[in-house]
């Protein structure tokens, strides 16, 4: 273990002083009542002050509902996940045999959630400065530019401005089912837009993002219908 912690603060370009510290950022609530859901807590006003500072530099030009729209495409779930993966977290994170035997060393959510807790680690440790650049080293690879801008709009908004834009009635959710242990729900939602009488359907771990994958499957469902 102390190998693999080593390795990670290598690609964190961070080493610790404390390594338990570290080791708490990687300790889920399942495994101890010593876990890491306050300093995720932490990791998370960092990470979003980091970016935030980050994108009001590289985009100059944009106005702020740009600026808003890139930070959630960074700071989303997935976009941490993936950072998690590239981390080498799944084989390092501390989980109760449950949790484990679940899939919680693959799950998005409990992957994301460690990013954050690391850098809150890195925050208590050396402050905002040093966890800054390790926000900038995690995102290197990440081509900040004005074209982000685009992308950075969740399905959920890119389907209001859609139907605002045609002076249309925004859409409709509805949960229709929630299935699975109450740990691992599955939440099936539906979206519909009567004035075309379209309607999708989307799935998530929680009612958030059901809507927003229900909103992805409406947008490629109006793209075949209405391509121009």
């Amino acid at each position: 273990m102390h190998d693999d912690l080593a390795a990670l603060q290598q690609r964190l370009g961070y080493r610790f002083q404390d390594t338990r510290l570290l080791q708490r950022a990687l300790t889920h609530r399942s495994f101890s009542s010593d876990h890491n859901e306050r300093l995720e807590f932490l990791g998370d006003s960092v990470l979003g002050l980091a970016i935030s500072s980050w994108l009001y530099h590289k985009l100059a030009d944009s106005p702020e509902g740009d600026l808003s729209r890139a930070r959630a495409n960074l700071v989303k779930e997935g976009s941490l996940y993936q950072l998690a993966l590239g981390l080498g977290l799944p084989e390092l994170l501390r989980l109760g045999e449950g949790e484990a035997r679940s899939g919680g060393k693959r799950r998005p959510s409990i992957l994301a959630d460690a990013v954050e807790a690391i850098l809150g680690a890195v925050y208590l440790e050396a402050g905002f400065p040093v966890a800054e650049q390790v926000v900038h080293q995690l995102f290197a690879k990440v081509d900040i530019t004005p074209q982000m801008q685009a992308v950075g709009k969740d399905p959920k908004t890119a389907l209001q401005e859609w139907l605002q834009g045609r002076r249309m009635a925004l859409p409709q959710y509805d949960v229709e089912k929630i299935s699975g242990a109450a740990h691992k729900q599955t939440f099936t939602v539906a979206c519909m837009i009567p004035a075309l009488r379209l309607g999708a359907k989307g799935q998530g771990h929680s009612r958030r993002t059901g809507e927003q994958a229900a909103a992805a499957a409406m947008l490629k469902l109006l793209q075949e219908k209405h391509p121009s």
